[in-house]
């Protein structure tokens, strides 16, 4: 039986299987075992086809964030209101087939927007150019889920086909530690109450996994889903941002309806009549959690016509990349002003976390 078959028939088993108290550790186990297989057979065909399946898009500017939706939701017309990308528009499906980069420049940073093209259900299984487009998200920094005013239901059927390729929308990753050993077995300490997972379903799916000896820390409580996402080591964790477009095509009431029912937060915004576009702007600013940073020359002029825009989080050694490649090899110590320090002009070292409109002083040997 090849792992086609193995596949079908472990989906069949689970769609079976009646879900309870009785059965969720072999409907947990038959999971993971389908994830393992589905992994493999995405390695076998890695190997016959000698790369990674996916469009070459070079990332550049402060960040990347990429178009999903559905066919003919308007995602060309938004690329090109919120860029300087002239991406092909059409009233048909399928219009844009290569993925299509503009670039937005706001709050001083350079973000890379992609129209990748149309998703349909079954995208994560090959089904049209679904596991192309799909592959090209993994290295974005904000999906943003574009949404028919008229289809809100849409924005659960993209989530899935992002999940099926391993990639988590607004998840952080499980924090849960794995230490293989050599001997001693399978020890598992959980530092919270476990309600949706027993200890004994966490050794046999690290068994699955052929981890045979480990000692395994569970900070929090976790699914077998998440377990075996840490086991596979390959999952990719991206914020999102639902966009409701063509809402000039219905009345206020209609949009205050949704956001009364859904159970999303979304941006409502028209692309074709350029209604709320600069909302959406900022709000992607917001999300990708930007921070501006004022260099100082060591005279004391400071620079605050052009910020360096880094991501939240940045360091004194990531400035220093961005500025130089060599600059950390002669780096002394570092001046700053602002909220991350206690007293302006403090002196802090390459590891010190920097905080939006912070000044900076680099001082090298």
């Amino acid at each position: 039986m090849g792992l086609p078959e193995k596949i079908k028939k472990i989906e069949d088993d689970i769609h079976k299987t009646q879900v309870n108290k009785k059965t969720e550790h072999h409907i947990g186990l038959l999971r993971a075992k389908l994830a393992k297989l589905r992994a493999e057979l995405e390695e076998q065909h890695t190997r016959k086809t000698g790369s990674r399946l996916g469009y070459d898009v070079k990332k550049s500017g402060d960040a990347t964030v990429v178009l999903i939706g559905l066919p003919s939701v308007g995602k060309s017309t938004l690329l090109n209101r919120l860029t300087n990308a002239k991406s092909k528009v059409a009233a048909y499906q399928f219009t844009t087939l290569e993925v299509v980069p503009g670039v937005m420049e706001h709050g001083g940073a350079r973000i890379q927007v992609l129209d990748l093209p149309g998703i349909i259900k079954g995208a994560s299984s090959g089904k049209g150019l679904g596991r192309r487009v799909l592959a090209v998200a993994r290295s974005a920094d904000l999906v943003l889920f574009v949404v028919d005013v008229f289809q809100p239901e849409a924005r659960d059927l993209l989530e899935r086909e992002l999940r099926s390729t391993g990639i988590r929308v607004d998840e952080a990753p499980p924090n849960v530690a794995i230490e293989k050993v050599d001997s001693g077995g399978i020890s598992v300490a959980s530092q919270v109450r476990l309600t949706r997972i027993s200890e004994a379903l966490v050794k046999d799916i690290l068994r699955i996994y052929d981890v045979n000896g480990a000692r395994v820390v569970i900070r929090q409580d976790i699914s077998d889903e998440q377990l075996v996402d840490v086991l596979s080591g390959n999952r990719v964790y991206v914020p999102s941002l639902t966009v409701m477009n063509k809402i000039d095509l219905v009345n206020t009431g209609f949009t205050s309806e949704l956001t009364r029912k859904l159970p999303y937060r979304f941006v409502p915004v028209s692309a074709e009549a350029d209604v709320n576009i600069q909302a959406l702007r900022e709000e992607i600013y917001r999300r990708l959690d930007f921070v501006r940073i004022y260099m100082r020359r060591r005279t004391g002029e400071t620079d605050f016509q052009e910020p360096m825009v880094v991501r939240g989080g940045a360091t004194i050694a990531d400035v220093c990349d961005r500025v130089h490649r060599g600059m950390k090899d002669d780096f002394r110590y570092a001046q700053v002003w602002g909220k991350s320090v206690k007293f302006g002009g403090q002196r802090v070292g390459m590891a010190h976390r920097l905080m939006d409109q912070d000044v900076l002083t680099i001082v090298t040997k």
